[in-house]
């Protein structure tokens, strides 16, 4: 009857004797209390504590943590806009007992002051000036964050904007302002290179007229030597200059009249094609040209006379 009395006696024994050990996982704090009151922080390893007088009242994590809040708040310009920070923040190994015991819910704590420091900072900015200085934000946040939570053992590693999101409204109206930007200096490159087809279509013409000049400059020059090594070679066989003269008009004269005909697409043009045409022609020209000497001879002797 007494062992059966000594079983139970025993079992208790051990539970209790195995209750007085537990086990803190790697990057975790125990905080032990005796009689409700605190008495240790544990670390990482196998621990013991007294049974039925001390008790883990509750474990903290080591880890780097994030909380990710949004807020929604008005910029300077009165346009509504939603914001994502992300809270890097750890308990510092040293001060566990102040992260355990002053704050019961620090995940709300630090919600509330990145509301409080964001609706602070953003009214004070336009819109074009929250997507530029979304650093100054973050670190607005870390510095008043860091220099809040400190005294309740939170370290707060990194603060980030992660995302500014606008109203829908106001997001298609910046990228209507942004495809109207464009197409306007589209239109600005597309005038700048008409114009510089323009100018550049100009020189092509007056390099064309210029060169265009030259060849029947050329051209009439050559016509010139031509008729002038025509009228030395007939005067070699005896012909004089004005019948030379009159034979070239006539030649000249005849080669129009077959050029003229070989082109199936010519207009209509009359000319005079009777043999004393060419003859006529010279006669003309040698009197057109006697009278402009006789003119020219004149003028000099009036001039002469004024002078006198």
């Amino acid at each position: 009857m007494g062992q059966f009395f000594l079983i139970p006696i025993i079992f208790f024994g051990l539970l209790i004797f195995i209750s007085s050990f537990f086990i803190v996982k790697q990057q975790t704090a125990a905080i032990i209390e005796r009689f409700g009151r605190f008495q240790a922080v544990r670390q990482s390893g196998l621990r013991i504590k007294i049974p039925l007088v001390d008790r883990v009242a509750g474990r903290l994590s080591l880890k780097i943590q994030q909380l990710d809040v949004i807020v929604e708040t008005k910029t300077l310009d009165d346009v509504f806009v939603k914001l994502k920070v992300s809270v890097q923040y750890v308990v510092v190994k040293n001060n566990v007992y102040d992260a355990f015991y002053k704050l019961e819910y620090p995940h709300d704590q630090i919600t509330s002051f990145v509301f409080d420091v964001v609706r602070a900072e953003v009214p004070k900015m336009k819109l074009d000036d929250v997507f530029v200085k979304k650093d100054d934000i973050a670190i607005a946040v870390k510095r008043d964050l860091q220099e809040y939570m400190s005294d309740y053992g939170y370290d707060i590693i990194k603060t980030l904007v992660t995302d500014i999101d606008p109203d829908a409204q106001v997001k298609a109206a910046m990228n209507r302002i942004n495809a109207s930007e464009r197409e306007k200096i589209a239109a600005q490159f597309e005038g700048d290179a008409a114009r510089i087809l323009i100018v550049e279509k100009a020189k092509a013409e007056a390099e064309s007229k210029r060169l265009q000049g030259q060849g029947i400059a050329d051209q009439r020059r050559e016509i010139a030597r031509g008729l002038e090594e025509s009228v030395e070679v007939l005067n070699k066989v005896g012909i004089n200059s004005q019948e030379a003269s009159a034979l070239i008009v006539v030649t000249q004269h005849y080669d129009t009249l077959q050029a003229i005909g070989g082109e199936t697409n010519s207009n209509l043009i009359l000319l005079p094609n009777s043999p004393q045409a060419g003859s006529n022609m010279l006669n003309d020209m040698v009197a057109s040209f006697t009278a402009s000497n006789q003119i020219g001879e004149a003028m000099k002797n009036a001039n002469k006379k004024e002078d006198n």
